[in-house]
């Protein structure tokens, strides 16, 4: 073999080995390449070479919008979740075959599910008429509504199915309208005993009116007695007007309360001498129980004698003759605790959470006299002061109403 073979044998056998330590090196930065975007790190990439300059700055910026498009969809995804998370009413989606993917806290709340996911619509739901308009919803894949009445649980569900056209799944809205129908109630009984309440004593002055007119006005004896009735309707209708002016600006926070010291002993000795007579004309034993160290509270006792005198009138009015009437007052962790406590007639159990409302009844039989408005007026002045006002009755046998207020 000559010099000349041997040489170009050799220069090949290097120029192969420079390509192949060239392949090896290309290769061993390609596999860290591929480590570092497996991480998803991209501050960890090799150092750029010149044979991977572009590549390197290619990847670099693919892994910078990638990063930064994530945290993105992280922060907006968080905050998608804490909305959910606070939202009043509930939400379910469900898939085609429906079972249920998502669902937030309200939802699991309003069906009392605590784990909800990857049940069926009907495990959940429980009640057929909401399913029935989900199935609806699927088949026709149009908006459904539906309400229900859960008489179990005194409430009102209304159900909103809006179809997936793309997955075939569905998403459920299910809003919690109990606080609205009882305030719809509550407005309609409003009007109601508001009517009931004007019907009577202006019937009452009509008849008087009428009476006068054909002749009575001229009878000496008729005449002034039913005179003397129609001042009497006319300051019940005066009464009742003033009181709803009372109740309006209560509500309103349109009355300033004269806030001051004041002795829980001396505000319940004050208002019994205020009602002591009424008691007594009534055959009632009228006392206070009150312990003379309590702390003073912070109040308008104008106000708050309103609000005793009221539950006071209420305690004698539904008490027969020979009962007790006792006012009472004594520390409580949320400040003192005053009561009105008698041995009259109580109070039915379902209408005791009503009995604070406006011109409520617990039946007409004990309607007696006065505009059904003092329970409301005490409770709005009570809440005014910061506290809280509730009765505790058993029927037959007597009612205790409770009200607290913050010590000074």
């Amino acid at each position: 073999m000559t010099i000349v073979s041997i040489f170009l044998l050799l220069l090949f056998l290097l120029l192969a080995l420079g390509f192949a330590w060239r392949y090896f090196t290309l290769h061993r930065q390609l596999n860290e390449y591929a480590r570092a975007l497996r991480k998803k790190d991209p501050s960890n990439l090799p150092d750029q070479v010149q044979e991977l300059d572009e590549l390197s700055s290619a990847v670099r910026s693919l892994a910078s919008n990638f990063a930064s498009q994530l945290a993105s969809l992280n922060a907006e995804h968080s905050r998608l979740a804490a909305v959910l998370d606070q939202m009043t009413d509930g939400l379910l989606i469900v898939d085609a075959d429906g079972l249920i993917q998502f669902t937030n806290p309200a939802a699991r709340k309003l069906f009392e599910t605590p784990d909800p996911l990857h049940r069926t619509i009907v495990e959940v739901v429980r009640h057929h008429r909401l399913v029935e308009a989900w199935q609806r919803s699927r088949q026709n894949m149009e908006l459904q509504t539906e309400s229900v009445e859960l008489p179990a649980r005194r409430q009102f569900l209304q159900l909103v199915v809006i179809p997936d056209k793309n997955t075939g799944g569905s998403l459920l809205l299910v809003q919690d309208l109990t606080r609205v129908r009882r305030l719809e109630t509550v407005r309609r009984d409003f009007i109601s005993n508001i009517s009931h309440e004007l019907r009577t004593p202006l019937a009452s002055l009509k008849a008087l009116t009428e009476t006068l007119q054909n002749g009575a006005l001229s009878d000496p004896q008729a005449g002034p007695r039913f005179l003397s009735r129609i001042v009497t309707e006319v300051d019940a209708l005066t009464q009742m007007t003033q009181e709803l002016l009372d109740l309006s600006r209560i509500e309103s926070g349109q009355v300033a309360l004269n806030l001051a010291p004041i002795s829980p002993v001396k505000l319940l000795v004050s208002a019994c001498d205020r009602m002591k007579q009424q008691a007594e004309r009534a055959g009632l034993f009228l006392r206070v129980e009150c312990p003379d160290d309590l702390p003073n509270i912070r109040a308008d006792q104008n106000r708050l004698e309103q609000v005793l005198v009221n539950l006071i009138h209420n305690a004698v009015k539904f008490t027969h003759p020979g009962g007790e009437v006792v006012l009472l007052a004594e520390s409580a962790s949320d400040g003192i605790r005053f009561g009105v406590k008698d041995t009259g007639i109580g109070i039915p159990a379902e209408d005791v959470s009503r009995v604070f409302e406006r011109f409520y009844r617990v039946d007409k039989s004990r309607s007696g006299s006065g505009t059904g408005l003092g329970l409301s007026i005490a409770r709005h002045i009570v809440e005014a002061h910061q506290g809280r006002i509730w009765v505790d009755s058993i029927e037959g046998r007597g009612s205790t109403f409770f009200f607290t207020i913050p010590r000074a």
